[in-house]
Parts: C-alpha cells; structure tokens; sequence
C-alpha cells in the first residue's frame, strides 16, 4: 500500500519523539560515567560534558577502600549464592504444584496465591528474622525472600507445558521424582530459569530496605547501603579510608560517588547480554496458554 504524506510526516514525528526520549533517558548514565572519569576541575565549572582531562583516580580510590570491597563482597554473595538459592526452591516447588498427583495441590497454591494479594507489612518478618537470630547475618537478606509466590506461578505454567509422557518414559526407567526433576524437567527450563534468574539477581544486587531494617553491623553492608550513605555524607562515606596516597589526594567526592554507582551497575550490565537470547523467551512463560 502506497504511503501518504500524512504517514510520513507522522512516521517522523514519532521516530523525532522516540529518539528524544531515548537521550534523555540515557543522559543521566553519561553523565555519570563521563563524571566519574573528571577531574575536580572539570566538576567545579558545572555541568560536565566531556572531560578535559580524563583521570581514573576515583576507581583507584574506591577499590583501594576496604569498606568498599567488603560491600561488594556482601552483594556478589547475595547476588550468586541467594539467586541459586533461589531458583532451586521456586523450581522445585512449582514442579510439585504442577503435578497433578500431588495431594493437596490446590491448597498449596492457594496459599501460595494470597502471599501474592497480602503484604505482611514489616514488623512481622522483622520479628520472625529477629527469633531466629538472624538480625546481623547476611543470611536475614536471603531467607525471607527466598522465593516469590508470582515466580512460582508463573514457572509452574511453564512446566504445565511439558508432556507427562517424558516424566512417565524416565520412570520407566527407574527415574524417581528427584531424578526427574534434575535430569529433564531443569534442562527443557532454561529460558525460565534464565529470565527469574536475571530477576532475583538483579533483586539481591539491589537489596537495600532489608538490609536497613537487618544489618546494623557496618562491615556487612551490602552495597547500596554504602552507596547511600555516600549520597548522604560525602565525609564519611566510605567509613575507615585505606591507608593509600590516593586517600590524601583532593578526589571530588562527587567523582567517588558516580565512580561507585558505575562499579555497581556493570555486573548486571555485564551479565544481562549472555542472558538475552533466553529472556524474552523466559519472561514470557506462564503468560500464555494454548
């Protein structure tokens, strides 16, 4: 069909508007990457565009600060450890509730599904973690959120979707529930294993109001507490400074924080590409039904 003038003028107006939003959108990560490789002349004139002189001062800073690599420590395990973790129970429990011999299966899931429509608040899990002993621990990040009532949901309408003919083949050959479970059921899920992956990673990276309300010991701080301390005070951001020249010389302290908002941000920017040809395929299971 021959396109009108109309349609291009409209065409253009859209692609006009879709590329300014795309600028502003991305303005505010240049300008803090560009930031953190300014100097402290370049930050006191204003409004940085493309530093005069580049320097890496503020990444040799923060990664020479012991806080700072015990923050990020704290976040790599809460990120790896607490994912894994994760994807074991939520796969695990949405394989039981999609089996259909599963006795009282039903109940499970509506249980499952009011977790989902009612939020406890916060002074219930602040009692329960404080029971347990867990206030302090890096475990109180991990345990109350180990697994989402929606992921479950949603991942046990994908293992809907592969035929009970390949768990009644595997246990004629004397595979068990378990074995079943390891041997076919994770391997045909890894789309949706890669999509909840990159979401309880990207969930434990950011953790913050927990660690608020649990970790009172500064030397367990995950990292964005760290970075929001430095937000707020600039002084005393990165609590006992490495014994370094670096930490004598005059770095901006704007530049220490965009420095470290970049260090934070890179490993789920690094890991989302070898994900990508799984998630969009993964984000979507569940959603549909044939």
């Amino acid at each position: 069909m021959k396109r009108t003038a109309t349609d291009r003028t409209f065409d253009t107006i859209n692609v006009t508007i879709l590329i300014l939003i795309g600028i502003m959108a991305l303005f505010p990560l240049y300008y803090v990457v560009i930031g953190s490789f300014s100097s402290a002349a370049d930050l006191s004139g204003g409004l940085v565009l493309w530093p005069s002189e580049w320097t890496l001062d503020a990444y040799r800073y923060i990664l020479s600060t012991e806080s700072f690599i015990r923050a990020f420590g704290v976040s790599s395990f809460l990120a790896v450890v607490g994912t894994a973790l994760s994807l074991i129970i939520t796969s695990m429990l949405s394989y039981g509730i999609s089996r259909r011999r599963l006795k009282g299966r039903r109940t499970i899931m509506l249980l499952i599904l009011v977790t989902t429509l009612f939020n406890p608040g916060i002074i219930p899990p602040y009692l329960l973690v404080r029971d347990l002993g867990l206030i302090n621990s890096v475990w109180s990040l991990i345990l109350p959120v180990l697994t989402s009532g929606w992921y479950v949901l949603l991942m046990k309408g994908f293992f809907d979707s592969i035929p009970a003919s390949l768990e009644e083949a595997a246990q004629i050959d004397g595979c068990n529930d378990f074995s079943i479970w390891i041997r076919i059921i994770l391997p045909l899920s890894l789309p949706s294993l890669a999509a909840f992956g990159l979401f309880y990673a990207v969930g434990y990276w950011n953790t913050f109001f927990s660690a608020v309300l649990y970790i009172n010991d500064t030397a367990k701080w995950p990292l964005q507490i760290l970075l929001q301390n430095m937000l707020i005070d600039s002084s005393t951001s990165m609590g006992v400074e490495a014994l370094t020249e670096l930490a004598q010389q005059n770095i901006p302290s704007q530049s220490k924080k965009m420095a470290t908002i970049v260090v934070a941000t890179l490993p789920i920017l690094a890991v989302y590409p070898f994900l990508q040809k799984h998630f969009a395929k993964g984000a979507m299971v569940g959603s549909v039904k044939e």
